[in-house]
């Protein structure tokens, strides 16, 4: 007789592939106390209905990474189980219809290539050889990879669940947890209802696997996880005489996926315009259900695949299906530990690639859970990126319309959302909508990007090449180079930290000195205990016990989730003070003469050197002016109090008018960095990157004792490193860099491009990325000729481990 357990280590919500996966992996890592709790049966949610596509090319390199393990494991657990998972590596080819589609995918291939993956641009010849069944009239190039496939969802599921519980694992199937239980900030326990009576397991661990369920089962723990359910379509053929195996096929532009199974074809689409379901609720008894047909939503996608696949139009349909998916705001899933409490996993919202994925996430989260922190970067995908306003049902329900159509639109470099915007607001938005703002969204936030002149459509016009507003930026930089250009920067997450302990609290997270006066600003790092670069701020000193650190908006939910954790018993006070302070950056040679203009304090190095602020009168307000810079200028971040922000604005705007002020967008801003080698997190450093190959060791000091990584930076010192972050810029000025490229090190892949943009300065695509060179002085990494690789052709690079623009800083001091 099966009867709920009183304790147990871990306690895994959710018996789809997601959650068998978490089971299996952990009982792999020896973890014994595995309960698994599904409320119905396994399966039952949107796993049993999935077309099971299991594909190993994903938009970036750490995801492509996950991926390729899911296709792995899946390959090798039928014999490991003896579960039958219906693996089949029969690849798959995507088809691009359009110029820009085949930049995008041959783009990919570059990547794949970089991380392993064997992948192919092949004709639309040779993919109709592979695909007989295919026109290709239109068709202008295509992608295969032989070791991509498919598999039976359910199961896969059932070979893990039946692989977990051969090492231990416990899992109740009609067992729905009602409640989660928290103390101190930590998680304690589940109540669960299990044949009408309720048990309440102590845990050491909840891991949140419930698919569509997960929003709710997050509520019940405090802990928002924004995802919404969404219609998802296909039919299945009757039986078509002859048909052999085929490939996987993918036609994005046209919004379908095929499928040969067992001698028919299934069709499915990612529509651009979707429909959400489930916003009063998912019903109670919700199992293996079904929605009701809508052929008039899916004729469109069908009429399209007549002709791509003519014999379906002498085939009759058997199955006309659909069924509820959960998608998230960004279409990416989350994985990790909920920042607002401690020991809560998540391993949801995964974006109708449930099966592709769940391997990969299955296996890092249990890694991360074992050894306190990821295996690898798994930014991309981590739940600390959420903000807590996303879990709002009518936000979510708005931004669902679009988000299941991107998975298959055009990835175009830039691109924004269109749905759910304008929740986050500068003061300034009204501002610089007036003068010509085209925004874009992070966190949330609406920041403006770029600013069209009079006249100019203020839209996006994406592409793989020079975008509308190529031109708008070029002028922006070239204002900051030589001029004086104005950015709105209030998104910067802001956090108080303050108290007897903060000078010690931060002098144990940080990598640099923070012992100094009041007035001063640090940059610095947060590290890991691997030397990873867990965070990368500035710091200003306000008082004795009381400091500023300035993060990236997107994130500050990370950041405060780090210093969170790291608090102990210290006498130290924590505050998001973000939305109280707006930043206006002024940047460029003649900022100095801008400010001056509006301000009595004096500017001068003597008075303000870089690296310190003071509080300033400024017009008829007050600010604090910070002396530092992103964009490698002399220049200033004001941080002013919302309230008097567009005063302050208005002011500066006035006094620059004679001046050559130009407002300037986050575009710009991300290619003065670049143009600089100022490093940009999530991109170029990330918790997996040690500080000293980042090309950051002067941000650290090691005579400083007990800061956490410093044993992996003195053992990294002293092995050497093996690889070093590495600045390039094409010699042919025609090319776009924007992050995954392959770089080519004398003919052979050795990486990645892990951030591009056009240096306007420089004159070419500037891009950075990590050169492997265990062993190696600068100059035999400098010795190598160097080329990135675009979309399959090679653009040959020059490359330096210094900024090539004002390599020894300064103009930031003049």
């Amino acid at each position: 007789m099966t009867t709920l357990p009183q304790k147990a280590r871990v306690v895994i919500i959710g018996g789809g592939v997601a959650g068998c996966s978490m089971a299996y992996h952990l009982a792999k890592l020896g973890w014994t106390d595995i309960l698994l709790l599904e409320r119905k049966q396994l399966t039952s949610g949107t796993t049993w209905h999935a077309a099971g596509l299991i594909g190993q090319l994903r938009a970036t390199a750490n995801m492509t990474r996950l991926a390729k393990y899911t296709a792995d494991l899946y390959v090798r657990l039928e014999e490991e189980t003896g579960v039958a998972t219906g693996m089949s590596q029969c690849g798959s080819i995507s088809v691009a219809l359009t110029s820009e589609r085949k930049e995008e995918l041959y783009r990919n291939a570059s990547m794949a290539r970089a991380r392993g993956v064997d992948v192919e641009e092949i004709s639309p010849t040779e993919a109709k050889a592979r695909y007989p069944h295919l026109e290709i009239g239109d068709v202008v190039g295509a992608l295969y990879i032989p070791r991509d496939g498919q598999g039976d969802p359910a199961n896969i599921t059932q070979a893990l669940a039946r692989g977990a519980r051969m090492l231990g694992a416990k899992i109740v199937e009609q067992a729905k947890v009602t409640a989660i239980h928290q103390d101190k900030g930590r998680v304690t326990g589940v109540t669960a209802v299990f044949e009408g009576k309720a048990t309440t397991i102590a845990c050491e661990h909840v891991v949140n696997c419930a698919g569509m369920w997960a929003h709710g089962i997050g509520a019940m723990a405090g802990v928002p996880v924004p995802l919404h359910a969404c219609e998802h379509f296909y039919i299945v053929t009757e039986p078509i005489p002859g048909l052999e195996r085929l490939p996987v096929l993918r036609v994005p532009d046209e919004c379908a996926y095929y499928k040969e199974d067992a001698g028919k074809i299934l069709l499915g689409a990612f529509e651009p315009v979707a429909k959400p379901w489930g916003m009063d609720g998912i019903p109670e008894d919700f199992c293996f259900d079904q929605l009701p047909e809508d052929f008039d939503h899916f004729e469109p996608i069908l009429e399209k695949a007549v002709k791509r696949f003519p014999l379906l139009a002498e085939t009759g349909i058997h199955t006309f299906f659909n069924g509820p998916e959960s998608f998230t705001p960004d279409d990416r899933y989350y994985l990790g530990e909920a920042p607002q409490l401690r020991n809560f996993w998540v391993a949801c919202g995964f974006n109708s690639i449930g099966i592709q994925s769940s391997g990969g996430a299955g296996m890092a989260l249990a890694q991360w859970m074992q050894d306190g922190e990821p295996p690898f970067d798994l930014w991309d995908v981590d739940i600390r990126r959420v903000q807590p306003f996303q879990a709002n049902r009518t936000y979510l329900y708005r931004r669902s319309v679009e988000t299941l159509g991107l998975l298959y639109a055009d990835h175009f470099p830039y691109r924004q959302m269109a749905s759910a915007r304008g929740v986050r607001r500068s003061p300034l938005h009204e501002h610089l909508k007036a003068r010509g703002a085209v925004f874009g969204e992070v966190a949330g936030w609406e920041r403006a990007n770029w600013f069209a002149r009079q006249g100019q459509e203020r839209e996006y016009r994406y592409s793989w090449k020079r975008q509308n507003w190529f031109d708008n930026q070029r002028d922006e930089h070239l204002s900051v180079r030589n001029g004086v250009g104005l950015f709105d920067m209030s998104s910067f997450g802001k956090i108080r930290v303050e108290g007897r302990d903060a000078l010690s609290f931060l002098q144990r997270l940080c990598a640099n000195d923070m012992d100094v006066p009041a007035g001063k600003i640090v940059y610095t790092q947060m590290l890991n205990e691997r030397g990873g670069i867990e965070s990368d701020l500035t710091v200003s000193r306000l008082s004795e016990t009381a400091f500023l650190a300035v993060v990236p908006g997107a994130t500050l939910q990370r950041d405060l989730a780090w210093l969170r954790r790291h608090l102990a018993d210290a006498f130290v006070v924590i505050t998001d003070v973000t939305a109280g302070e707006s930043v206006l950056c002024l940047m460029g040679p003649r900022a100095r003469d801008v400010i001056q203009k509006v301000s009595p304090n004096d500017f001068s190095n003597e008075r303000n050197p870089f690296g310190t602020w003071q509080n300033i009168e400024i017009g008829m307000g007050e600010a604090r002016a910070h002396r530092v810079t992103y964009v490698g200028e002399l220049g200033w971040e004001l941080y002013v109090s919302t309230d008097q922000a567009a005063h302050v604005f208005e002011a500066i705007e006035q006094a620059g008018a004679d001046l050559g002020l130009k407002l300037c967008g986050l575009h710009t801003l991300d290619s003065c960095r670049i143009e600089k080698a100022f490093r940009h997190f999530g991109h170029d450093i990330t918790d997996e990157d040690h500080v000293l190959e980042a090309g950051l060791g002067f941000a650290v000091k090691t005579s400083k004792p007990g800061f956490i990584g410093r044993d992996a930076v003195l053992r990294k010192k002293e092995a050497g490193l093996e690889r070093r972050m590495v600045q390039f810029r094409l010699t042919d000025p025609q090319p776009l860099v924007f992050h995954n490229e392959a770089i080519v090190r004398d003919g052979t892949i050795v990486g990645t491009i892990t951030s591009g943009n056009y240096g306007h300065h420089l004159g070419g695509a500037i891009g950075m990325g990590y050169v492997p060179c265990p062993g190696e002085a600068e100059t035999e990494v400098l010795a190598s000729s160097y080329a990135i690789e675009i979309a399959g052709e090679r653009f040959a690079a020059e490359a330096s481990l210094r900024p090539m623009y004002d390599p020894k800083a300064e103009r930031v001091r003049m």
